[in-house]
């Protein structure tokens, strides 16, 4: 099933509306869906490097508004909708254990969620499934969103289709990285 997904999400970014496809796509990921708008955004990039930024301020705001979305759905719905799509990517039995902390690291999930491969959508509602300050998860949501895709455009931007196989095999090792280190150093200036 996910196969199919991934195909008909790369279909779209050969269409005549594919900017709209990619809000859809990125507006839907933040909350529900399961393929990342990387998948159109490299090919759409690639296809009109001038637009690069354009493309990545589109998923940008889309992506921050299915956040938002998300966010709703595990503050108003989640026993009905949010734990179901926690079910289904294995994270509800975390949830108790995890709610209990999250409040106190919020920001950093959302910022590390946001640019990283863990699934954003499972901590856009748990934010809100958790009472996570609103305006707080908005700014790291828009850091963390806005870092993902800009650094994206830049990379196809200026170096075009050579650097496509880095991004899709290596680029979420490198956020990842980035983001242990920071919160590592964070930890060691919190408690040295």
């Amino acid at each position: 099933m996910i196969k199919r997904l991934y195909d008909w999400t790369m279909g779209l970014a050969n269409t005549p509306h594919a900017l709209w496809a990619l809000a859809v796509v990125a507006f839907l990921e933040s909350s529900v869906f399961p393929i990342p708008p990387d998948v159109l955004m490299i090919p759409m990039i690639i296809a009109r490097p001038s637009r690069a930024f354009v493309i990545a301020g589109v998923a940008l705001v889309a992506s921050v508004l299915g956040g938002m979305f998300g966010y709703y759905i595990g503050w108003g719905m989640f026993e009905t909708v949010g734990r179901p799509v926690l079910e289904f990517y294995g994270k509800d039995a975390y949830f108790d254990e995890f709610a209990t902390r999250y409040n106190e690291w919020g920001a950093w999930a959302v910022l590390i969620a946001g640019v990283t491969p863990f699934p954003y959508k499972v901590i856009t509602i748990l934010s809100g499934a958790t009472g996570l300050n609103f305006g707080v998860f908005m700014v790291a949501s828009l850091i963390a969103r806005g870092l993902r895709f800009f650094i994206v455009a830049a990379l196809l931007w200026k170096f075009g289709a050579p650097i496509r196989d880095f991004i899709e095999r290596r680029l979420g090792l490198m956020f990842t990285l980035f983001c242990l280190l920071l919160v590592g150093g964070f930890y060691v200036v919190k408690f040295l």
